[in-house]
């Protein structure tokens, strides 16, 4: 597997909310993968290769959002052999409902819980912490993925795959376009015991006669925005889409933009300003 450095981020935000999840809102749109946040604001990573910082000061909430909050963003390198020793400082197991466990290889295991997934905490999103991934499981639970066909669109850990075929879900695919999320896919994919996933590294691009039971796609509004028609393309009648990654302000034109394709929206949750919404194809 390839190595290579990051960038972190530290936001100061006062207040933190709802000014953070906007400011990652924007800062998922130019790259940024993963964030942790705290009681001052957050921090946000991404390779190093991919940090632009005149594009990070070009990040600006409206006028009128401006006058509510201030900001600043400290930058610092951090190389490869530090990443880990980075995210074990900080990282803390996920309980979603008393029923799926995300933990770190070193955290202590729970047997008493129905799904327990082991993320390496890695430079990839979807480690369970953040609102958008927490409302996908929280879906994904009450959903039968028995015998499904199911493809994670943006699989960051492969986070959501893993869960599905702890589900019984068979196949899966998982997509995603950072080489280092790639990676991370199916170092977890093994470490999980969940072989019937198939990682492969790309965009919407690579779906063609391979249609689903299920997609999940928990990725930025304007990804889901360009790619919803290709989703709607290999998505099987009466299946189901469940996305997230997006503020419940935009959840009107991303459900009226999958009703040009055919598909409805059922139901919706909601965690602060982050939405995931259940949906299917008539």
């Amino acid at each position: 597997m390839s190595t290579m450095d990051y960038v972190e981020v530290t936001a100061l935000v006062d207040p933190t909310q709802p000014w953070s999840d906007l400011l990652i809102a924007e800062m998922a749109e130019i790259g940024f993968e993963s964030f942790e946040e705290n009681l001052r604001g957050f921090k946000a990573y991404i390779p190093s290769a991919d940090f632009d910082e005149d594009k990070l000061k070009a990040i600006n909430l409206t006028d009128e959002e401006a006058k509510n909050v201030n900001f600043s963003f400290t930058v610092k390198k951090i190389d490869n052999e530090n990443w880990n020793q980075v995210w074990e400082s900080n990282f803390e197991p996920v309980d979603v409902n008393k029923q799926c466990y995300i933990r770190a290889p070193f955290h202590q295991p729970k047997t008493d819980y129905p799904f327990e997934i082991i993320i390496e905490p890695k430079m990839s999103f979807g480690t369970g912490h953040h609102e958008t991934t927490t409302l996908m499981v929280h879906w994904m639970l009450e959903t039968d993925f028995r015998g499904k066909h199911v493809l994670d669109m943006g699989c960051g850990t492969g986070i959501l795959a893993i869960l599905a075929a702890k589900k019984g879900a068979n196949p899966l695919l998982a997509i995603d376009n950072y080489p280092y999320a790639w990676e991370n896919t199916i170092e977890n994919v093994a470490r999980n015991q969940t072989p019937n996933i198939r990682v492969e590294l790309g965009d919407a691009t690579l779906l063609g006669k391979e249609t689903f039971d299920i997609i999940l796609a928990n990725i930025t509004k304007n990804v889901l925005m360009e790619d919803m028609e290709v989703y709607a393309s290999v998505l099987k009648s009466g299946g189901e889409l469940y996305i997230s990654g997006f503020f419940a302000d935009d959840m009107k034109e991303i459900t009226d933009k999958a009703a040009n394709f055919g598909i409805r929206t059922l139901e919706s949750k909601q965690n602060k300003e982050w939405v995931a919404v259940k949906m299917q194809k008539d």
